[in-house]
């Protein structure tokens, strides 16, 4: 059951009705429990998995997240892209509620919880608050979306 696109839906986006052919599928991984089980089912002739960010009934606050089984229980189900959904606030008035905005760069101040999938320390692991440009294609398949 090997599907390309996983979706992380943040606060306020728990399920998607829109999905088709829904199967539950429950994992373990050597990061421990993900947030729930993963539903992959059909979206617009695409087959995704989809994953509460929260759980179910937005039971996981965000600093016991474990953000490691989430993700590499999306690989386990051969996910190669994941787009993600999450309830932000802006101070620009340009961007007012309920718009989607789609960033090509952020940082990451995150601090407090493991940020990496590597368990000592090596010379790939090097913290960074700044990631690097999304990619085109990202933006291109997002469009799938809305």
């Amino acid at each position: 059951m090997s599907v390309r696109v996983g979706i992380i839906g943040g606060s306020g986006l728990y399920d998607m009705p829109e999905l088709a052919d829904r199967e539950e599928v429950t994992l373990t991984t050597p990061f421990g429990e993900p947030s729930g089980p993963y539903v992959v089912a059909t979206l617009r002739g695409q087959r995704v998995a989809f994953l509460a960010r929260h759980g179910a009934g937005h039971r996981i606050p965000p600093s016991e997240l474990n953000f490691r089984a989430n993700i590499f229980g999306f690989k386990l189900l051969g996910v190669e892209r994941i787009f993600s959904a999450s309830a932000v606030g802006s101070l620009k008035e340009e961007y007012p509620p309920l718009d989607v905005v789609i960033p090509d760069q952020f940082f990451d101040r995150t601090r407090g919880r493991v940020s990496t999938f590597l368990e000592e320390a090596s010379e790939r692991a090097i913290e960074s608050f700044a990631h690097r440009r999304s990619c085109d294609q990202k933006r291109g398949v997002w469009k799938f979306f809305v």
